[in-house]
């Protein structure tokens, strides 16, 4: 992922966001000893975001399209409230065992029902309106998670999608995982059944919110 923002204000905005929790500390070091692609973390800048949207949204069902190793799901987790819970969708078996032994050892951990196998199945499984949304998987089939995920959206749900921007490959589209990236930049800010923001927090943050 090439940086978006200079490297000494995007240090700077990460020190001036408060610290995640130890835990999330230490699953980010074994992220970065133990996986491939360790830059797919959240972090925490873009982690407590996310926690302190989940706080002002109060959601029940939070969907996540894209486990990697469970830090973004422990961040959102921290500000659910207790009859709450997570749906985190995982392909990749590595990944997926760093993650619940993460959320085994996590107070959270009982809050999160993590889901081995093709994310838009879990999806189509689903038959309660879902609150909140973080996608942030295999960038060809996100045009399609955003529709299944949006099908089974409350109104005034809100939807993240991470990995907007592309390290700026977006503004010359020339793969197919960057043409389905900007083909869904395209659809959200024309759709109206939704109002809609693109942050330029690291990779570029996606803002739903379903009419």
């Amino acid at each position: 992922m090439k940086p978006l923002v200079i490297e000494a204000i995007e240090r700077y905005a990460r020190d001036k966001t408060q610290p995640e929790p130890r835990q999330l500390r230490e699953l980010e070091e074994r992220t970065h000893a133990q996986m491939q692609y360790p830059q797919m973390l959240t972090g925490r800048l873009e982690g407590r975001l996310l926690k302190l949207l989940v706080r002002l949204c109060n959601p029940r069902l939070i969907l996540e399209v894209g486990t990697f190793t469970g830090y973004s799901a422990l961040s959102m987790a921290e500000s659910l409230p207790e009859n709450g819970r997570i749906v985190t969708c995982e392909i990749d078996p590595d990944a997926r065992d760093m993650a619940q032994a993460a959320f085994d050892a996590s107070p959270f951990g009982s809050r999160i029902e993590l889901c081995f196998g093709p994310a838009l199945e879990t999806i189509a499984s689903i038959d309660e309106p879902i609150d909140f949304s973080f996608i942030d998987a295999d960038k060809q089939n996100y045009p399609a998670y955003y529709e299944a995920v949006l099908a089974r959206t409350r109104r005034g749900g809100v939807i993240l999608i991470d990995n907007v921007l592309w390290s700026g490959r977006v503004l010359e589209p020339a793969d197919e995982d960057t043409e389905a990236i900007a083909r869904l930049n395209d659809t959200i800010v024309a759709d109206d059944r939704v109002e809609n923001v693109l942050l330029t927090v690291r990779d570029g943050v996606q803002l739903v919110v379903k009419k």
